[in-house]
């Protein structure tokens, strides 16, 4: 009997470190994703790019009347934040979905601004030194 309980008071500790462990990590990925929307709007690329990945990309499927997939680099997209041709614009951040899977994560994410109103797919790493960082971002215009 007393070893029943040991095993359920040490399953029930177990289970509460593990749910605040989770909830660390999703307010962590949440908050990238904040400054990730707020340095945009800010045309920060120094901010942005302390926040993506080496390989970061923006899979572009048919947007702006297009009929084709383009792939835009980190290099190009902070170029094009710099040179104030992206971002500028303020957005409200609403994150619909967020799952964690160790050291991935997937959000689905909705901008709404005032120039344009897009759907993201973001995909995001828990690096070597244990920051998370946008590796994809995947937007649909609505």
């Amino acid at each position: 009997m007393k070893t029943n309980i040991l095993t359920l008071a040490m399953s029930l500790l177990l289970a509460t470190a593990c749910q605040a462990q989770s909830n660390k990590e999703e307010k962590l990925v949440k908050q990238v994703i904040m400054n990730f929307s707020s340095f945009g709007d800010q045309q920060d690329a120094d901010g942005l790019d302390k926040l993506l990945d080496a390989n970061f990309r923006i899979v572009m499927n048919q947007l702006f009347g297009s009929k084709e997939v383009s792939v835009m680099d980190k290099t190009t997209y902070l170029e094009k934040i710099r040179t104030k041709e992206f971002g500028g614009d303020k957005r409200e951040v609403k994150i619909q979905n967020l799952q964690i899977d160790g050291k991935t994560a997937l959000a689905r994410v909705t901008l709404k601004g005032t120039k344009m109103t897009m759907v993201s797919m973001l995909q995001l790493i828990k690096n070597h030194a244990g920051h998370w960082q946008l590796v994809s971002d995947l937007p649909t215009i609505l």
